[in-house]
């Protein structure tokens, strides 16, 4: 079902295209609303509130952004209207600059990560790098967690994270940039590289 069309159906109170919309989008807004607060279940409450929060103002719905950004920033509202702060704080040796070895001045890679191949060994490996990953994303500090959940989990473009999240174009950069070579480092650990 395209988006326009699910709109309409929602707008005229169709539960077959809410429960379309549930089934594509619940798990993610879970994950997003687990930045925010500190268990959950209460992330579990928050897109509950949100899922209301959706029905009742897709009338006031004007389009100027997709769907899924709407109910994104909803839901981050949602999220910082619990009262539930940051967990986390950004940690003392995060707040400098760039190791200069791994990163050339225009803020490339100077030694990129290697690409992954199809080959099985290394879709074994990527298996058993998934919960160390997970592990590693949700340690992340909260902005840098919030950041590379709906950019690299997600899938959001830059532009999206920032209506949702209500961050500068600089800013979103810059967290996904610090959230990524945390998270490079964590894998470089495990594989014996770092």
């Amino acid at each position: 079902m395209e988006e326009g069309e699910l709109v309409e159906r929602l707008r005229k109170g169709d539960e077959d295209a809410f429960a379309v919309l549930v089934e594509r989008y619940h798990t993610q807004m879970v994950r997003l609303a687990r930045t925010f607060v500190p268990s959950r279940s209460v992330a579990e409450e928050v897109v509950q509130d949100t899922w209301v929060g959706i029905i009742k103002g897709i009338g006031t719905f004007e389009e100027r952004s997709s769907l899924r950004t709407w109910m994104f920033r909803i839901l981050v509202n949602q999220a910082r209207k619990t009262g539930v702060r940051e967990r986390r704080a950004v940690a003392v040796d995060d707040l400098g600059v760039d190791l200069p070895e791994r990163f050339a001045a225009d803020g490339s890679w100077s030694s990129p990560p290697v690409p992954w191949t199809d080959d099985v060994v290394d879709q074994l490996f990527a298996s058993a790098m998934a919960e160390p990953l997970r592990i590693a994303i949700e340690a992340l500090p909260t902005n840098l967690c919030r950041v590379v959940t709906l950019r690299d989990l997600e899938g959001l473009s830059a532009r999206e994270v920032c209506d949702v999240l209500g961050l500068t174009e600089a800013n979103q950069r810059v967290l996904l940039h610090r959230a990524r070579r945390q998270l490079r480092r964590i894998i470089e650990h495990e594989i014996g590289e770092g």
